[in-house]
C-alpha cells in the first residue's frame, strides 16, 4: 500500500505544482517497491505531458584539449601533471582534424572542455589561448555549435587575467562559444565539495557565472555528479538551486537559460583509493540512478523539461531505462569520451547515430535528431 503523503504528493506533481525541499527527500527515501513504481509512473507521465513522446538525440563531438591540470579532483582520473605519463596537449592542427572529422559524420555539436593547465596562454594571457581554440574551429566550420568551456574553465580564465566573469564570457561568445555546458557543478554544496573538489570553485562561484552566462545570451545545460558521499537531502538543495537560477532567468527575461539536465551517477574505479573506500563500490547502482532521475523530472520538469541520462556512465540498457523514469532525450553520439572512461565507465567512447535509433524505437517511441538549444534538425 502506497504511504498517504507520498501519493498527495505525487498527485499535487502531476497538477502542476512544484514540490518543496521536503517533499523531494521523501520521495527520493522511499524503499517500497510500489512507491518507487509510483514515483516512476508520475515522473514519465510529467515527462509526456511536459515535452511529448518523441526521444531526442544530438551528433555532437567532444574534444577535452588537455588533460593537463593544476587541479587535484579526488574523483578525477583524466587529469595529469605536464611531466606526467600519459599527459597531452592538443595542438591546432589536431584541434582542426577533430573538428573536421566531426563535421564529416554529420555533426551539429563540438563540445570542448579540457583541465586547468597554467601553460594555456598566449603573450602571457589565459583568455586570449581560449579564444584563438575558438577561433580555430568557428573560422574553418562557422556553422558548428561550439558548446564550451565549463564554469570552472571561465573562473580559471578570468583569475589568471584578473578579468571579470562577464568579460570572460561576452569575449568567448562574441569569438563564437553558443553555449556553456553546467559542469564541474558535481553536488552544488560545499560540504561535499570540501571532500570531492576543493580547489574546485564554491557553490555560489558557479551559480553566479551560470545566472551571468544566461543574462549575456549564453544558454546552458546543468549537471548532477551523483552516488557518492551525498546525502539525499544534498540531492533536492542541488535540485533546488538548479530550479531557482531556472525561475530568475525566466522570470526576469534574461535572453538564455537552462536547456537540459543531465544525472551523471559516479563511476569510482580507478578514483584514488580514499575516496573508492568511503563511496564503496566502482560502478553506478542502476536502480538508485534512476529513483533519482524520476525524483530530478518532478522536481525541476516545469522548469527544465528536458531531460538526459549518461550512457556512457550507465551503458546504453540503462541510459534506455531511464527514458521510462522521466528522460526524453539520449545524449549524444559523442565521438570521442575520455574523461568518464578513463574513470573506469563500461559504457564505451562513441555512439553511433543508428545504434541510438534503434535504442530508442525498441521503447516503441519516435525519435528525433535536435540541435545543442533543442531545435529540430
Amino acid at each position: 500500500m502506497i504511504n498517504t503523503s507520498v501519493a498527495n504528493i505525487l498527485e499535487r506533481a502531476l497538477m502542476g505544482y512544484d514540490l518543496s525541499p521536503e517533499e523531494g527527500v521523501l520521495l527520493l527515501k522511499q524503499t517500497d517497491s510500489e512507491a518507487i513504481a509510483a514515483i516512476r509512473h508520475t515522473a514519465d507521465q510529467l515527462r509526456y505531458n511536459q515535452v511529448g513522446d518523441t526521444i531526442t538525440y544530438v551528433i555532437n563531438r567532444n574534444i577535452n584539449f588537455t588533460n593537463i591540470c593544476e587541479q587535484h579532483c579526488s574523483f578525477c582520473a583524466f587529469r595529469r601533471d605536464a611531466d606526467d605519463v600519459g599527459a597531452y596537449w592538443l595542438d591546432w592542427g589536431q584541434i582542426l582534424e577533430k573538428s573536421q572529422d566531426a563535421v564529416k559524420r554529420g555533426a551539429t555539436e563540438i563540445c570542448m572542455q579540457g583541465g586547468l593547465n597554467p601553460e594555456a596562454q598566449i603573450n602571457g594571457k589565459s583568455l586570449p589561448y581560449y579564444l584563438k581554440l575558438v577561433a580555430t574551429i568557428k573560422q574553418e566550420f562557422p556553422q558548428i555549435h561550439l558548446h564550451a568551456f565549463s564554469p570552472q574553465e571561465i573562473q580559471f580564465i578570468a583569475r589568471i587575467d584578473g578579468l571579470d566573469y562577464a568579460t570572460v564570457i561576452a569575449a568567448l561568445r562574441d569569438a563564437g562559444v553558443g553555449s556553456i555546458p553546467g559542469t564541474a557543478a558535481e553536488v552544488l554544496d560545499d560540504e561535499v565539495r570540501k571532500v570531492l573538489c576543493p580547489e574546485k570553485i564554491n557553490t555560489e562561484t558557479w551559480l553566479e557565472i551560470i545566472s551571468t552566462a544566461h543574462k549575456l545570451g549564453l544558454s546552458t545545460t546543468s549537471t548532477m555528479l551523483s552516488g557518492h558521499i551525498e546525502t539525499p537531502e544534498q540531492q533536492i538543495g542541488h535540485l533546488e538551486k538548479l530550479r531557482s537560477l531556472q525561475q530568475t532567468a525566466i522570470n526576469e527575461d534574461y535572453p538564455a537559460r537552462i536547456t537540459e539536465f543531465i544525472l551523471l551517477p559516479f563511476v569510482g574505479q580507478e578514483a584514488p583509493k580514499s575516496l573508492r573506500r568511503r563511496v564503496g563500490r566502482d560502478q553506478p547502482v542502476l536502480a538508485d540512478a534512476l529513483l533519482l532521475g524520476a525524483v530530478a523530472r518532478i522536481y525541476l520538469g516545469n522548469w527544465i523539461p528536458n531531460h538526459q541520462p549518461s550512457w556512457v556512465k550507465l551503458g546504453l540498457a540503462g541510459a534506455k531505462a531511464a527514458l521510462v523514469w522521466g528522460c526524453n532525450d539520449i545524449g549524444g553520439t559523442l565521438m570521442e569520451e575520455h574523461i568518464t572512461t578513463m574513470a573506469g565507465a563500461v559504457g564505451g567512447t562513441c555512439m553511433e547515430v543508428d545504434t541510438l535509433q534503434t535504442a530508442i524505437a525498441s521503447l516503441g517511441r519516435p525519435y528525433q535528431q535536435r540541435d545543442t538549444l533543442y531545435q529540430k534538425v
